[in-house]
């Protein structure tokens, strides 16, 4: 009898003692040498993922691990580079803290992107409309029956081609239209085409998705087109701030201005519109994820990215990094909701979306900054031309 009672008692101590050990070590706790002895110190878990996999792992400069893999690492600041032949690397210093789980999540750029022709009659005056899937244009190098306003759309697949699909929507047998200047109606599905001529500037409304021989002119109602379209932007904003939380819809109503919601509607991209202090909105704060120090102290004209998830606020572009003569640059959500675009000095740079790793992808020539980047994340639209005396075209730059 007092030997099943040891029994269990052991087992059960054993049983216990196996618990602990699990549960320190799912915590991160691990036995690490030290001056040739042993002890039990907490850990930090780093998650390290890049597209493309099977990529090169460097912290602190020693070679560590390889894409896709989760590594243990004792608390502090860490410089971690991940490269992958005939790509740009990632570089960003990664904060660990004991028990914690930090994420790393690298997109790699090729070091030779491709560039792939979309138009071949020409394309100026490029417009983008405001769900980032059409690019609208004109043509005057072609023909008479081809000049005109076109539309790109870059979520068509063509039976022949993967760059999308240009739909001419008028030609110039009505007016000028290679001269127009197109802009979008706020839901996408109505286009204005302005036109100046010698008595002043002669208004179109275009459809988007189809030819039209006759566009309508409406020079003499422009005013309740534009009003019309204004009710439209007000109705977008309103649905857009009634989805958020009733603290949040107050601070970006207060705060942000020329807002841009990411994709999957996790993030906004802002403009501050006054210099404020952002109030914390989620109690007790998020640990882990992203260890990038964020910036709640707001700068009238500046421009970030509040993460609405994790209640982090990360400082994109400061407005002193650019001359009084000069206009801060537009900046795009990529696809993956985790990185933006933007163009400056003629270069096109990807950024992550808490400001960290900007990486110049593209440093070609192309006209006046144009840059639109591909609804899938693969590639970016630009203007530019492979000679100097072709005319300038609409061209994929690849990103993979």
């Amino acid at each position: 009898m007092k030997r099943v009672w040891v029994s269990m008692v052991l087992i059960l101590f054993f049983i216990t003692i196996g618990t602990i050990a699990a549960i320190l070590y799912a915590r991160g706790y691990r036995f690490l040498p030290e001056n040739g002895r042993a002890h039990i110190e907490g850990t930090g878990l780093l998650v390290l993922t890049s597209k493309p996999e099977g990529a090169r792992v460097e912290i602190n400069n020693h070679l560590t691990t390889a894409t896709n893999n989760t590594i243990n690492l004792s608390p502090g600041k860490y410089d971690v580079v991940i490269e992958k032949d005939g790509y740009i690397p990632w570089k960003k210093q990664i904060v660990v803290d004991k028990e914690v789980v930090s994420e790393v999540n690298a997109l790699l750029y090729p070091t030779a992107p491709k560039l792939e022709a979309i138009t071949s009659t020409g394309a100026t005056n490029p417009v983008l409309d405001t769900t980032g899937t059409l690019i609208a244009y004109t043509v005057s190098s072609s023909s008479a029956t081809k000049n005109g306003a076109y539309v790109l759309d870059m979520n068509a697949r063509p039976l022949i081609s993967f760059g999308g699909q240009t739909t001419q929507i008028t030609n110039n047998q009505v007016d000028a239209f290679s001269d127009a200047t197109l802009s979008f109606s706020p839901d996408g599905k109505e286009m204005l085409a302005q036109i100046k001529t010698q008595s002043g500037i002669t208004s179109y409304l275009l459809p988007v998705r189809n030819f039209i021989d006759t566009p309508q002119d409406v020079t003499t109602s422009l005013f309740q087109v534009q009003k019309d379209w204004e009710q439209q932007a007000q109705d977008k904003n309103k649905k857009i701030l009634d989805s958020f939380p009733k603290e949040l819809r107050t601070i970006v109503i207060d705060n942000f201005s020329d807002f841009s919601m990411s994709p999957e509607g996790d993030k906004i991209l802002y403009t501050a519109s006054q210099s404020a202090l952002l109030p914390i909105v989620k109690k007790p704060r998020i640990v882990g994820g992203n260890s990038t120090l964020e910036q709640r102290k707001l700068t009238k004209g500046n421009t970030y990215v509040y993460d609405i998830k994790d209640d982090r606020n990360y400082i994109i572009f400061d407005k002193t990094d650019i001359k009084e003569s000069e206009t801060s640059p537009r900046f795009f959500w990529n696809s993956d909701s985790r990185h933006l675009v933007f163009a400056k000095y003629n270069k096109i740079t990807i950024l992550e979306y808490d400001g960290g790793n900007p990486t110049t992808v593209y440093a070609g020539p192309f006209l006046d900054n144009y840059i639109f980047p591909w609804p899938d994340g693969t590639s970016i639209a630009i203007i530019t031309r492979l000679n100097p005396g072709s005319p300038y075209n609409i061209y994929k730059l690849g990103l993979q």
